[in-house]
């Protein structure tokens, strides 16, 4: 069966557990085990508030989740159409980060590949970055 949300919320930190906790309800159909939601739960925190942090640095504007779930599969795309990313493959790099004095790690793409099955980067300057994320549910060994 397959089943689909969005969410468009302001750019603003508060909003990431927001999101996080949303698309972990949404995910709840397909009967994931704890460390499942919590690996989902982390990806979507890590793309959302780069969302936030780098991609509307000056202002509020709009993020949007989308959640699809199909059979076992979930695929979580955080958007939004702020400054991009001009290297890709640059600001995937673990420590890589175009916000060093906020104290920014870097790791966050590391943290999505990580918890999630597969990560894409869509992203042209100017018009703002999407972050696809799948991942399939009962794949861990029994």
């Amino acid at each position: 069966m397959k089943n689909e949300m969005t969410l468009a919320f302001d750019s603003i930190s508060e909003n990431e557990a927001f999101a996080r906790v949303a698309v972990a309800a949404f995910v709840t159909q397909l009967n994931p085990t704890l460390e499942e939601v919590a690996d989902i739960k982390t990806a979507v925190s890590e793309a959302v508030t780069n969302a936030i942090i780098h991609g509307y640095p000056d202002g509020i504007h709009t993020v949007i989740v989308r959640c699809r779930t199909e059979d076992q599969t979930v695929q979580v795309q955080v958007i939004d159409e702020g400054v991009g990313i001009a290297d890709i493959h640059q600001a995937m790099e673990p420590l890589y980060t175009s916000r060093p004095k906020q104290e920014r790690s870097g790791m966050g793409f590391m943290f999505m590949e990580a918890f999630m099955d597969e990560v894409q980067v869509e992203s042209e300057p100017g018009l703002g970055t999407t972050v696809t994320m799948r991942k399939t549910l009962g794949n861990a060994e029994e």
